[in-house]
């Protein structure tokens, strides 16, 4: 499954795609705005913003929403891995390390803290069983000594508190001059 190959490509599959749900409240460019305007607030540098913005693009090019053959509960779509193949080309690896790491970040936080479960919205408690559910004790030491862990677990907070129905925290196109600063020849 191909995505979006440069920005202007990224941006026009969130304008087309965007108003969709994955078993939200919300759509995925107001799950992509609030995440990245969390992010913004509690101040971390452009990339891991841009990887809140993006860290569904995923689920966006697997377009699943609406197949009665897919089970949220038990079909992973590994939007998580798409999507950081995805972002990797455009932006390198500190944009798509967070995104591959963003579900396992989920799975880490529902095993040691045993009440986060219960905050997670609705969608996200049945794609934890299709996505291996809690962590053993083996696979979250690796996932902790992991470079990449702290990011992981930020991104996923916003992902988990970013689903606020009514919430307007900008536009997509807002997020163009950091976006393209990123992608700045490296």
């Amino acid at each position: 499954m191909s995505g979006p190959s440069n920005i202007d490509e990224l941006f026009a599959l969130y304008e087309a795609k965007g108003s969709q749900h994955y078993g939200e409240g919300i759509t995925q460019n107001d799950h992509a705005l609030q995440c990245a305007a969390l992010a913004r607030a509690d101040g971390v540098n452009d990339e891991l913003m841009v990887a809140a913005l993006f860290h569904d693009v995923g689920h966006l090019v697997l377009d699943v929403q609406g197949n009665e053959d897919f089970d949220m509960s038990h079909d992973d779509d590994r939007h998580e891995a798409l999507g950081a193949r995805i972002l990797a080309p455009l932006f390198g690896p500190t944009v798509a390390q967070p995104v591959a790491l963003h579900v396992i970040a989920k799975r880490w936080l529902c095993t040691k803290e045993p009440d986060y479960h219960q905050r997670l919205s609705a969608a996200s408690q049945a794609t934890l069983i299709a996505q291996g559910g809690l962590l053993s004790d083996e696979e979250c030491e690796r996932f902790e000594a992991h470079p990449g862990f702290n990011d992981a677990i930020a991104l996923r907070t916003w992902d988990d508190a970013g689903k606020i129905e009514g919430l307007h925290v900008g536009e997509l196109r807002d997020w163009e001059p950091i976006v393209r600063s990123l992608t700045a020849p490296r």
